[in-house]
């Protein structure tokens, strides 16, 4: 089974410019528990048209374990005060293939009783426009990690050429500023970097800058 985890900007980019993500509409008779599916939703439960009827309980068997109970409270508060109503979750469809759907919709009432008799709206399924937000997430989270480690290098070669001391010795003076001053290595290590790199230094720092900077680290929070 592909899992996908729910992603906060699927919708958005689902319906963004160039994207064409599979819609289809829905109909739940409350008074029966009927539901009517176009052929979209058919085929995104991964069934052909009319091959399956569509129940509440088949509707819940397909939504992903982990997403189900929510998504049922979503439908009977809906159901319960017919407030308009929005849900991105998955599914795992007839080939065992998960999805990732947003459902919306709205309610209607009888005219004469005002009852709720029936909710109605789109299935949207943003399952690819999930997986390229993933991966977009992914890859800024490894750029970060990599601008990270590379200012960590730095650091270290900073330190390491101040006081001629090893690799591992001048990271152990980075890890020992950020426990003291309570900042993350890599913001310290950036900071020294800036620090280094400022147009105001005309020559390497001695091992008394080095240390006045660690003890204060200017520009950072909790810093000189």
């Amino acid at each position: 089974m592909n899992d996908i985890k729910p992603s906060p900007g699927a919708v958005e980019a689902a319906l963004a410019p160039g994207h064409r993500a599979p819609v289809g509409r829905y109909r739940l008779d409350l008074t029966t528990g009927r539901w009517a599916w176009s052929d979209e939703v058919y085929a995104m439960h991964g069934f052909g048209p009319g091959d399956v009827v569509p129940t509440t309980e088949l509707v819940l068997s397909h939504k992903h374990p982990e997403d189900r109970e929510r998504v049922d409270h979503v439908f009977r508060n809906a159901a319960a005060t017919g407030e308009p109503f929005s849900t991105v979750h998955r599914i795992v469809d007839a080939k065992g293939r998960t999805r990732m759907l947003a459902v919306t919709g709205q309610a209607k009432r009888d005219p004469d009783s005002g009852a709720i008799t029936e909710l109605a709206g789109y299935f949207i399924d943003v399952t690819a426009a999930s997986r390229e937000q993933a991966q977009r997430d992914a890859s800024a989270a490894i750029r970060a990690s990599s601008e990270s480690r590379a200012s960590i290098e730095q650091a270290k070669g900073v330190v390491m050429v101040s006081f001629g001391i090893s690799d591992e010795e001048a990271f152990a003076r980075l890890r020992e500023a950020s426990n003291q001053r309570n900042i993350p290595v890599r913001e310290l290590a950036t900071g020294l970097v800036e620090w280094f790199a400022d147009a105001k230094m005309t020559q390497f720092p001695t091992p008394e800058q080095v240390t006045a900077f660690l003890a204060a680290p200017v520009g950072l929070p909790n810093g000189g």
